[in-house]
């Protein structure tokens, strides 16, 4: 088990990445890790994440109460809490906004379509939350549903939140993510989508339980509707509202 010391410096670390892909801009976004029960460490609020320093981090109590630091605790730490207590397996949460995916999330669009094997082995699919207000308890409530059988949730008008059982896996959840909302829009762009047909699909999720880096209980993509690819390409997911399962709509 890493040190207090060791998460401070890897927060930092992961904090300054975000910054240089692009996923977080000025004070934007937040990270926080498990330390133990009764502790957990996170980002304080208006600080960038590309110039944070490791005395800069605040530790919290599982009710969101300031342990430690000389910073003010993220306003957006419910989400983080929420997300800890509900999911007993995750350590690390990472909540950015990168744009290709946000852009998804803005437009009322999940990511759910199985375009390619090793995002459906990695993270299955990503849903997308209503809309709520940040650092309220609308937000939570918009994520509760969603939490326990997704890594990756897609926040309508707001970006993104991964978790995992280390900070590392849960950074790199994060880039899944964004990496297939961009290859999601541009076969969109090209008007071929071909999604995995169900065979396909079976034999992925036989793959993806060889595998760690998804230990939840996420439903996978949906089935290709009408028999073929031509079925599926046509349909998008509204945004996810207090049932977990998926409700297609033609696309706008």
């Amino acid at each position: 088990m890493p040190s207090e010391r060791q998460y401070r410096q890897e927060i930092v670390r992961l904090g300054a990445a975000l910054h240089r892909s692009g996923f977080v801009a000025a004070t934007d976004g937040n990270l926080s890790v498990r330390l133990d029960e009764n502790r957990i460490l996170v980002t304080p609020t208006s600080v960038s994440k590309g110039s944070m320093r490791p005395s800069d981090l605040v530790i919290v109590d599982p009710e969101g109460r300031k342990l430690g630091g000389r910073r003010d605790v993220s306003s957006e730490i419910a989400m983080h809490l929420l997300i800890y207590r509900l999911r007993p397996d995750i350590r690390a949460v990472v909540h950015a906004h990168p744009p290709t995916a946000t852009g998804f999330a803005a437009s009322g669009l999940a990511l759910n379509q199985p375009l390619v094997c090793e995002i459906v082995v990695s993270l299955g699919c990503v849903p997308l939350a209503r809309y709520g207000t940040p650092g309220t308890a609308e937000l939570s409530q918009a994520l509760r549903p969603l939490i326990p059988q997704y890594d990756a949730i897609l926040m309508a008008n707001h970006g993104v939140v991964s978790y995992g059982e280390e900070l590392q896996q849960a950074y790199m959840k994060m880039e899944t993510v964004e990496h297939f909302a961009k290859i999601a829009l541009t076969a969109h762009l090209l008007g071929q989508e071909q999604p995995l047909q169900e065979d396909d699909l079976a034999k992925l999720m036989v793959a993806r339980s060889k595998y760690a880096g998804s230990r939840s209980a996420a439903p996978m993509p949906l089935e290709p509707q009408n028999g073929g690819p031509s079925g599926n390409h046509h349909n998008r997911n509204r945004i996810a509202s207090d049932s977990d399962k998926p409700v297609s709509a033609p696309r706008r």
